[in-house]
């Protein structure tokens, strides 16, 4: 597939174009195509192959044009005229946190900066701080920047990872020789992050899986070639190391290349506590093999039950397991109903209506549309007008699909002090009201603490949303003291979310297991900006997995007339 290619061209163009201070709509428009081909469910050639590239939104006979010069090329001659214009380590500069295309450019103009070695060396020295608009604070925020970013080029966010993996997966399982194949290492336990992807095989003809695996379509590199183990570089610079192994040693294998290493670990420490050996072959008494085809068989031999790939992080689930109180984990078919979602009415890509059908595709028995509130305008937030419109659009739509719920509700913003965006009188006529915050993020704890706890006291708050503020890549969770968010949730009967976008996957495991323990009521949601979006409910639900999460501990398991949101109904 070519999506990702083709979306950061267009990405590129609209960075490079902002540079140069060109048309705003122009520039939105490679913004807006790059998000939606980055989006699709389906690979862009077929629809070049079967001319059907303006049937994706956004994208007219210019657009249409370009993507078919990629898909031919693999490049674009557009860009590469642009790129002259300015710096090639510029658009590097852009991907760190804080850095927008008018501070690059200034940067590039005063200091001249062109590459972020340069801005780190500038920023160390002080020199940027003097610049117009610029001062302390800003060289300290370019400088915690400039970090995060040296950190997220290590590691893919959950999705990518996902993508990548299930893609070879599905490229290798075609093989007759190939008899079971998994993804292993921390994308098998589902981390939020992943630095390279693992594929584990079992086959009697490990020399041919090899010569396959480094000679796949979408291989740059191979790094290394053996007759068993192969590590290839991808065309998008993502490693995937692929290991061959026997079929009576599959699942010690398995387990062993899924870890985590504190927990590999612990059950080394236990085989030896029964007198036993155990490596990446198998569980060995004396010199004879014990277990070692399934992980099953050898969490047995050690005297356990089997543990879920998410829980293997050395966090108790040894002593639960010896004590037959492992959690009866989420799973994604326990998920009735999304409850955060966006349209066309705030910052969203499809209509309602096209978000109803998708949730009707996915089985879901209820959804809750919550546009932007007014004081967003950056994201189209909807005034008291357009919200009375929306609510008669939701009316009609209920009439017209009966076999799915749909609420009407907003995201609304929680201000610098706690206050809500919109008055009572608002709030008190919509079925779901999700608190967040979207600006403010650098107060201190104790003023992020006062703002949510102030949010969850209002009566007609059901949700609050993304809670720590986190987007992976872009900025880090601001901090609070969960102690006494978690008591005022639960004192108000207000839930916390865990968005299942990949970005912020926020809450995420370590605070939803603290949550659960607190006593608090948990939603997995999306925060759906455009209708392919829907499908990432598998990563939230990964982070409730990972956090102990069961079925119970999850407000939209439920159907919809057990559904127990403070004020709904």
């Amino acid at each position: 597939m070519k999506n990702k290619l083709v979306a950061k061209i267009f990405r590129d163009i609209a960075e490079i174009l902002e540079i140069k201070g060109e048309n705003h709509f122009r520039i939105r428009a490679y913004e807006r195509a790059s998000q939606n081909i980055e989006s699709l469910p389906d690979d862009i050639e077929a629809f070049v192959k079967e001319d059907k590239l303006k049937d994706i939104s956004g994208i007219g006979k210019d657009l249409e044009e370009k993507i078919k010069e990629i898909v031919s090329t693999g490049k674009l001659e557009y860009l590469e005229k642009l790129k002259k214009d300015i710096p090639e380590g510029l658009i590097e500069i852009l991907n760190v946190p804080g850095i927008g295309p008018k501070t690059a450019k200034l940067l590039y103009e005063k200091l001249d900066i062109q590459d972020v070695v340069m801005l780190e060396r500038m920023a160390h020295a002080g020199k940027i701080r003097d610049l117009e608009g610029m001062g302390e604070k800003t060289e300290e925020n370019i400088l915690a920047g400039i970090e995060l970013f040296k950190k997220t080029r290590e590691r893919l966010d959950l999705k990518i990872a996902t993508e990548v993996a299930e893609g070879f997966v599905a490229q290798l399982e075609k093989l007759k020789d190939v008899k079971r194949i998994n993804p292993a290492g921390s994308l098998r336990r589902m981390k939020d992050t992943v630095r390279d992807i693992d594929i584990l095989i079992s086959s009697n003809n490990p020399q041919k899986i090899m010569d396959a695996f480094t000679t796949l379509a979408d291989v740059k590199d191979v790094i290394a070639k053996g007759p068993a183990k192969s590590s290839i570089r991808t065309k998008d610079n993502i490693q995937v190391d692929a290991r061959v192994v026997g079929e009576s040693s599959y699942g010690a294998s398995l387990m062993y290349f899924t870890g985590s290493k504190e927990h590999n670990i612990k059950l080394r420490q236990l085989a030896i506590k029964h007198g036993l050996k155990l490596n990446e072959y198998g569980i060995f008494k004396a010199e004879r093999r014990i277990a070692g085809k399934t992980e099953e068989e050898m969490y047995k031999a050690l005297g356990l039950s089997y543990i879920e790939p998410e829980l293997r992080e050395d966090r108790g689930e040894f002593e639960a397991s010896l004590k037959g109180a492992l959690p009866d984990l989420v799973k994604i078919e326990d998920i009735k109903g999304d409850l955060h979602m966006h349209s066309t009415w705030s910052d969203g890509g499809n209509s309602m209506e096209e978000m109803v059908i998708k949730s009707m595709e996915l089985g879901y028995e209820y959804i809750a549309i919550t546009d932007h509130s007014q004081g967003l305008k950056i994201a189209g937030g909807l005034n008291t007008h357009e919200l009375e419109l929306k609510r008669k659009e939701i009316d009609e739509l209920n009439k017209k699909y009966r076999d799915i719920k749909i609420l009407f509700g907003s995201e609304v913003d929680i201000d610098s002090d706690g206050n809500l965006d919109y008055p009572d009188s608002l709030l008190r006529g919509m079925d779901i009201v999700i608190g967040a915050i979207h600006t403010g993020f650098k107060q201190p704890s104790s003023f992020i603490t006062k703002r949510i706890i102030k949010a969850c006291q209002n009566k007609y708050v059901n949700i609050i949303a993304h809670p720590t503020g986190r987007l992976w890549g872009s900025r880090d969770a601001y901090d609070m003291d969960f102690k006494e968010v978690f008591k005022a949730a639960l004192d108000t009967n207000t839930a916390f979310e865990i968005n299942s976008f990949p970005e912020r996957l926020d809450l995420n495991d370590i605070n939803s297991r603290m949550a659960k323990e607190a006593g608090v009521k948990i939603v997995i949601n999306t925060d759906s900006h455009l209708a392919e979006h829907l499908n990432m409910m598998k990563f939230g639900v990964a982070v409730a997995r990972r956090a102990w999460l069961e079925k119970n501990d999850i407000l939209n398991t439920a159907i919809f007339s057990k559904l127990k949101l403070k004020n709904l109904g």
